[in-house]
C-alpha cells in the first residue's frame, strides 16, 4: 500500500465559476475554448500544488447533468461546493448539496466571486446555513474561503483547506492489485474507434490488459495522458484515455483488469418507458454517451406533460440512416455536440425531416422546447375538413383547407374533435384544383384521400406532429 494522490470534484450551479477556477489552477484556457463558456462533458484534469499531485474532476453545472455529477462525486474523494456571492444558493447548488452528502464524501465551500460589485459573502453563507451547509464559524465544522476565481485571490488558501481535508482521509492505493476506477467519458471516434476517459482508483494499469465494465470489455491497446502522450502504465490517480473497448460503457460505470470482478450497472439516465401510441418520436445523436445521458434528460423535460417515445438514440454524427428512421416514424432528430452528415442534410430536407442541432445545451433545450410546444393541436399544423365525400373500409376522399401549413403527400396525422384525439391515419394522395401536389401551402383548399382508423367528419381537424 502506497499513498496515493486525491481525486476533487467541483460542483455548483451553472455560471459560478467551476470551470474559471480549475482553469486558474492549471493556467490554461479551457474556459475560453467551452461552447457556450460552460463545460458540457466531465472532463478530469491532473494539477500539482506545492508538489502534491491532485486530480480534478470539472462537472457541468446545467441540470441536464444530474447523473454526470453524481458520477463525478462516485469517483471523487473530496468536493468542493462553489457558490458565487452575487447569485448565492441556486438549484443546482442545492442539487450538488445532496449529491456530495449522497456520496458521503467531505467537502470544502468556496465563495466565488467577491471580486464583483455586487458581491455579498455574507448572503451566501447565511443561504448555506438555511440549506444545512454548516460553515466553521457559524455552528459547523465545514471548512470554506473566500476567492475570486477570476484574479486568483484566495485561491491559494482554498488548496491549502483541500490538502488539509485530504490529510485526514489517509488515502491508499496498492500497486499491486487489478487496476480498477471510473469511466467519465465515452465515445466514438470515426478513425480511432471507441475512446475511452477514465480515472484510476487502485492498481496500475497497462497497454494489453484486459478490462471490463458491467456492460463493456476490451483490450486497452493505448493509454493518453491528458497531455496527448502516450503512456506505458497509468497509476492513481491519473486521469487518462483509453482505446481498446469493443463497445461504449456507460459513464459512471466501475472498470476493472480483475476478471473475477463483480459489477452493478450505473442507473440509465432516463426510462423511456412503454410506448404511448400518442408520444412524440424523437431520435437522439450525441458526441459521446455522456452527452446523450443529458440529452435524454433534457428533451423529456422540454415536452413537459407530452409524452416522448425514443425511438433510437445513439453516439456519432447524423447519419443519413438517423433520418431515414426518423421519417419511418414521424420523428424529428435532436443532436447535442454532433454534426449531420451531407447526405443526412439533404435526404432530411427532402423527406421533410426537423433536425434540430445544438453545441450549445440551453440553446438546444430551448429550440427543442420551442419544437415540442409547437406540437399541441393548437400550434401544430392542421387541416380543417369542410366535406366527405365516398368512404370504402378505411379509405375515404374527403376536403379541407390547410390553416397552418406546409402539409405534405403521404404525411401521417391525427384526428382532432376539439380537444379530443379520435385516431390516426395517413394522406393517400393529396390533391389541389383537381391536380396531384406534393405539398399544400397555408390557406390551400385540398382534396385528399385518406387512410383512417376512424371516420372522418366535417368539422374535425387532421393534425400533423411538427
Amino acid at each position: 500500500m502506497q499513498k496515493r494522490p486525491p481525486v476533487i470534484v467541483v460542483m455548483g450551479h451553472v455560471d459560478h465559476g467551476k470551470t474559471t477556477l480549475l482553469d486558474h489552477i492549471r493556467k490554461t484556457a479551457v474556459a475560453a475554448r467551452e461552447a457556450g463558456g460552460i463545460t458540457q462533458a466531465i472532463g478530469a484534469y491532473e494539477a500539482d500544488w506545492k508538489g502534491e499531485k491532485v486530480t480534478f474532476i470539472d462537472t457541468p453545472g446545467h441540470e441536464a447533468f444530474q447523473n454526470m455529477r453524481a458520477y463525478g462525486a462516485r469517483v471523487a474523494d473530496l468536493a468542493i461546493l462553489i457558490v458565487a456571492a452575487d447569485d448565492g444558493v441556486k438549484p443546482q447548488t442545492k442539487e450538488a448539496i445532496q449529491t456530495i452528502l449522497a456520496a458521503k464524501i467531505p467537502y470544502v465551500v468556496a465563495i466565488n466571486k467577491i471580486d464583483k460589485n455586487n458581491a455579498d459573502p455574507n448572503r451566501a453563507k447565511s443561504e448555506l446555513l438555511q440549506n444545512g451547509v454548516l460553515l466553521e464559524g457559524m455552528g459547523g465544522d465545514v471548512s470554506y474561503q473566500e476567492i475570486s476565481a477570476k484574479t486568483g485571490e484566495g485561491v491559494p488558501e482554498l488548496l491549502d483547506l483541500v490538502l488539509l481535508a485530504i490529510e485526514m482521509e489517509d488515502l491508499k492505493s496498492d500497486a499491486g492489485a487489478f487496476a480498477s476506477g471510473f469511466v467519465m467519458t465515452s465515445r466514438k471516434d470515426p478513425r480511432r474507434g471507441n475512446l475511452v476517459g477514465i480515472v484510476i482508483k487502485n492498481g496500475v494499469l497497462h497497454p494489453g490488459d484486459a478490462i471490463r465494465t458491467a456492460t463493456a470489455s476490451g483490450k486497452v491497446k493505448s493509454i493518453e495522458k491528458g497531455s496527448g502522450e502516450k503512456a506505458d502504465s497509468l497509476e492513481p490517480c491519473a486521469p487518462a484515455l483509453i482505446i481498446g473497448f469493443d463497445s461504449l460503457p456507460q459513464v459512471g460505470e466501475e472498470f476493472s483488469a480483475d476478471p473475477e470482478k463483480k459489477f452493478e450497472a450505473a442507473a440509465a439516465a432516463a426510462e423511456s418507458g412503454p410506448i404511448d401510441e400518442k408520444a412524440m418520436p424523437v431520435v437522439l445523436k450525441a458526441d459521446e454517451a455522456a452527452s446523450l445521458e443529458a440529452l435524454r434528460g433534457l428533451v423529456v423535460k422540454a415536452a413537459g406533460s407530452l409524452p416522448i417515445n425514443i425511438v433510437e438514440a445513439g453516439v456519432g454524427n447524423i447519419t443519413e440512416n438517423d433520418v431515414k428512421t426518423a421519417d419511418a416514424s414521424g420523428a424529428m432528430v435532436v443532436g447535442f455536440r454532433t454534426k449531420v452528415d451531407k447526405a443526412a442534410d439533404n435526404l432530411a430536407q427532402g423527406k421533410h425531416v426537423a433536425v434540430v442541432t445544438s453545441q450549445i445545451i440551453y440553446e438546444l433545450e430551448k429550440a427543442v422546447a420551442e419544437r415540442l410546444n409547437g406540437a399541441n393541436p393548437a400550434e401544430r399544423r392542421r387541416i380543417e375538413i369542410l366535406a366527405t365525400f365516398s368512404a370504402k373500409g378505411q379509405e375515404q376522399v374527403i376536403g379541407g383547407r390547410v390553416v397552418l401549413g406546409p402539409v405534405r403527400n403521404q404525411e401521417p396525422f391525427e384526428v382532432m374533435d376539439g380537444d379530443n384525439s379520435l385516431g390516426e391515419g395517413k394522406i393517400l394522395n393529396l390533391q389541389s384544383q383537381k391536380k396531384d401536389i406534393a405539398e399544400a401551402a397555408e390557406g390551400t383548399e385540398v382534396g385528399m384521400l385518406v387512410q383512417s382508423a376512424v371516420p372522418v367528419k366535417q368539422g374535425n381537424l387532421l393534425v400533423f406532429k411538427q
